[in-house]
């Protein structure tokens, strides 16, 4: 699954799966331009990497949540590496606690934005340049297990992933003509820096293993081996479906 010369863009490649995944996009060949929210030094680790592997590394602050901020993400990465191939709209965020009748706004809003209307503005500008480029292209989400599972103390989390899962659907159908594929992975547990909390407490990460049938939480490379999938001719014929990758958490809800 080579992407040899591909230009691709990551939304939250400081840490976790985003950087995980740049590193393999460049290791297939591809350039990769690194967003990230906060954490400068992990972006700054992420280009290390990029350009380890021998490929081109562009990095940008952005706060995907905010329109501007996206076209401005875009614009300097068609400056700097050209016209972007692939999107990867990984970047999000987490709560956990705040059950709807406790739920402030501000939290609310915090969410929504940066983890269903984010990805939107970013697929928005990518279909954009795709289609002022002629066409073709591959957009992947990460989405999550919340999108298909009840999120209790976490709603606009879960709300937040079910719409990305019916964003998927409605936006292949819409650039199928452009032909953009558009797809979405579904991570479960995944050992990143925003579940470090539960996995270093012993009964929680206990509590959650019980519940996957594989016993491990999954790693941020293997989300990244089925996004370079995602976004290679190898795929091609794929659009429109979110890839649950969650050794087999959500087959054994019912039953943990």
């Amino acid at each position: 699954m080579q992407l040899q010369d591909k230009i691709v863009i990551i939304t939250g490649a400081d840490s976790g799966i985003g950087q995980a995944s740049a590193e393999a996009f460049a290791q297939a060949g591809a350039d990769v331009a690194i967003s990230y929210h906060s954490d400068a030094e992990g972006a700054a680790e992420t280009r290390r990497r990029v350009e380890q592997a021998g490929r081109r590394a562009h990095v940008a602050q952005v706060d995907v949540g905010n329109p501007a901020s996206v076209q401005a993400l875009f614009d300097g990465t068609v400056q700097a590496l050209g016209t972007p191939d692939i999107l990867f709209a990984n970047a999000g965020t987490g709560m956990s606690g705040m059950p709807v009748a406790e739920m402030e706004d501000a939290k609310l809003e915090q969410v929504l934005r940066t983890d269903l209307m984010g990805p939107l503005f970013c697929a928005r500008a990518f279909i954009r340049l795709r289609r002022g480029a002629g066409g073709g292209g591959r957009i992947v989400f990460t989405g999550s297990v919340a999108g298909h599972l009840p999120t209790p103390g976490s709603a606009p989390y879960g709300m937040a992933k079910a719409g990305l899962n019916s964003l998927v659907r409605s936006l292949s159908v819409e650039v199928a003509g452009d032909r953009i594929n558009v797809n979405a992975i579904a991570p479960g547990l995944i050992e990143t820096p925003m579940t470090q909390k539960r996995m270093d407490d012993p009964k929680a990460r206990e509590q959650s293993m019980q519940a996957i049938p594989w016993r491990r939480p999954g790693r941020p490379e293997e989300i990244a081996g089925l996004a370079v999938f995602l976004a290679s001719d190898a795929a091609d014929y794929v659009t429109g479906q979110t890839w649950v990758m969650d050794g087999g958490l959500t087959m054994n809800w019912g039953g943990a």
